[in-house]
């Protein structure tokens, strides 16, 4: 299948510069639409009003005026709304501050609760409106956490208690609101602060919205799930005020391949957040720009997993916001050429994805007990999915016949789902263990936990290793930041032991369990499976485990790092490997099907290459390179 990519170049206006040397640039290089961005970063002086203001509107107007004239279709990406961070700056507009859960001021930031600031938000959009962008983009700073140098972020300013006491019927102090939030178990404050953050957020899209009067799309992103879901986002609701989606994915600049591993992750977890009506386009995410900060080789392997994961356009972070006139960066035309026929290649329409099911609920921080942190109320399912990412095993968001649920997100799972969850095949690791028989279904796990034991913790028989009983392999789990002690139930089998650093038995390992409701579980003790030592015996015990709780899919062997993408692609099954090791690789599929395949090596043209079946399993007869991909596929 191939179709056709679309770029969107987001790009920082400099004063005084021609635009019509970018108009030439995404003439001469494909791209579809121009996403400017202006008095950002280095030239961020506050959120722009008054003097400021004009000056931005009469710059933008004339690139708009310009680019137009090249046939390119415009975007707009005010720089602020609430404001990123301090960095030095002080507002004088007369918006309330934001405050940190310590009491903390920004100098900068505005709160949420603040009325002059959403006036000033809703106007400043609605200015723009007028110029006839396509799309108007709500930055990634419209959140309450991540403000620095706020601890955590805000949200705790005195209009923001006043509008929690018009809920509450009380208005506490700041300190006893994050008392009563972060502590022990689970107070009737915390869902109130929740929906008070979510409405006071909503307010501010409702008021942008009606200043745009339809002239433009409002586009939004998003981040990590945790925080979502204790700022009580409502993503129904904002989807329907919301008409494109820039999810986050990739890392700021370069990191190892298995990194790749999170960025499909979070791609694939956020597509449930949204209708299908939706315009999806991930951001390609570069700091501070140029391959000085992210190899080119590294973004044609971020742009390719987002084309596999159905993006309708990519969000590019190329060019610097001081530096960017095009001519003096010729490599990333190059760049965007090279780039093409991989990603015309891999356009994916109609997808479904088929794995290992990651769940997640969007109201799990209204239920985790606390420990007298913000963080504290955090489930973040991607670890669930890097851990089997990693080892060769497909994932998808959401419940499947197989489901893995790690971790405090199991607090999140609602009571009527927990039968089917049961009923299937479920893995969880030692805390959601914990969890789910605090919750009262103990019986159906096939373990019983006695306690948490943390790694820092001095004890007389400290854990280590891990012995598999039918391999006489060892693991090391000797780095588990916690691990749970657990013995197998009658009827239970244990797969492994928990040995001390002397080889003393100290707890069951992995339990294997059907339930009598005909479920499979498996239990691990580990507390943080996606931070354990990675090897081949590992990686054959991880798919021993999928195959035991009854996934039938495509798994993947054959060198390390090796991150499958699997699913139904317009009716016809597509399995997508990205190498994420420096070494290059021949994967190993075990499919009962023959499938074509093509090769992808970074910012080359696409080729087929050979496959060989040895019984059960298909050989890719070709070398993936590090990031390259390899895309199988058949009926």
């Amino acid at each position: 299948m191939t179709g056709t990519s679309r770029y969107h170049l987001r790009y920082q206006l400099l004063p005084g510069r021609d635009p019509r040397e970018l108009g030439e640039f995404c003439v001469a290089h494909g791209v579809d639409e121009v996403v400017l961005i202006y008095g950002s970063e280095e030239l961020h002086t506050g959120h722009p009003a008054a003097a400021d203001e004009d000056f931005w509107f009469e710059h933008v107007a004339h690139a708009h005026e310009v680019l137009t004239e090249f046939g390119v279709s415009l975007a707009l990406n005010p720089w602020v709304t609430t404001g990123h961070a301090d960095r030095g700056r002080v507002q004088d507009l007369g918006f309330a501050p934001m405050v940190s859960p310590r009491g903390e001021v920004a100098t900068a930031t505005a709160s949420f609760a603040c009325p002059v600031w959403r006036d000033w938000l809703a106007s400043h959009y609605g200015r723009f409106a007028r110029l006839g962008f396509r799309v108007l983009w709500i930055e990634d700073d419209f959140r309450f956490h991540n403000h620095a140098p706020l601890t955590w972020g805000g949200g705790f300013e005195p209009g923001m208690l006043d509008r929690f006491a018009e809920s509450a019927g009380i208005r506490p102090s700041r300190e006893q609101l994050v008392e009563a939030v972060t502590g022990a178990g689970v107070h009737p404050w915390r869902e109130i602060l929740r929906r008070t953050w979510r409405r006071t957020q909503e307010e501010a899209l409702d008021a942008v919205r009606e200043a745009v009067g339809g002239r433009a799309r409002l586009g939004i992103m998003s981040s990590g799930l945790g925080s979502a879901s204790l700022e009580g986002r409502d993503w129904d609701a904002l989807f329907t005020r919301c008409d494109v989606h820039r999810p986050h994915f990739a890392p700021y600049s370069d990191q190892p391949g298995a990194h790749l591993s999170h960025s499909v992750a979070m791609l694939e977890l956020q597509r449930p957040l949204r209708p299908d009506t939706v315009e999806v386009a991930p951001e390609i995410e570069n700091w501070s720009h140029t391959e000085w900060s992210k190899s080119d080789t590294q973004t044609w392997s971020e742009m390719v997993t987002a084309q596999l994961s159905g993006a309708d356009a990519l969000l590019l972070d190329l060019f610097p916001f001081v530096t960017g006139d095009p001519a003096r960066y010729p490599r990333i035309g190059r760049l965007l050429d090279s780039s093409r026929p991989a990603l015309d290649a891999t356009v994916t329409d109609a997808l479904t994805t088929i794995g290992v099911g990651v769940p997640w609920w969007p109201e799990t921080a209204a239920s985790i007990p606390g420990d007298g942190t913000l963080r504290g109320l955090e489930a973040d399912p991607v670890r669930t999915a890097r851990f089997l990412l990693s080892y060769g095993i497909p994932v998808q968001a959401g419940a499947a016949p197989v489901t893995a649920l790690f971790g405090n997100a199991a607090w999140g799972v609602p009571d009527e789902e927990l039968p089917r969850l049961l009923a299937g095949g479920l893995l969880l690791d030692g805390v959601a263990a914990r969890v789910l028989g605090e919750r009262g279904y103990g019986e159906f796990l096939g373990v019983r936990v006695d306690e948490i034991v943390e790694r820092d913790t001095p004890r007389p028989d400290p854990y280590s290793m891990e012995r598999v009983l039918d391999e006489d392999a060892l693991l090391s789990v000797n780095v588990q930041p916690a691990l749970a002690r657990m013995t197998a139930a009658p009827g239970a089998r244990a797969w492994t032991h928990i040995l001390t650093p002397r080889g003393e038995h100290c707890g069951d390992g992995r339990v294997a369990h059907t339930n009598r409701l005909g479920g499979r579980v498996m239990t691990l003790a580990a507390c943080a499976p996606d931070a354990l030592g990675r090897c081949d015996d590992g990686q054959r015990l991880a798919q021993r485990m999928v195959r035991f709780l009854g996934a039938e899919l495509p798994l993947v062997t054959g060198g390390p790092h090796l991150i499958p993408q699997y699913g139904d692609v317009g009716g016809a099954r597509r399995l997508a490997i990205a190498n994420g090791s420096a070494d290059p690789a021949r994967p190993v599929v075990t499919t009962d099907v023959d499938p074509t395949a093509l090769l992808l090596e970074p910012l080359k043209d696409p080729v087929p290459v050979p496959v060989r079946r040895v019984g059960p399993r298909v050989h890719v007869e070709a070398d993936v390179p590090h990031r390259g991909y390899v895309i199988l596929r058949w009926p």
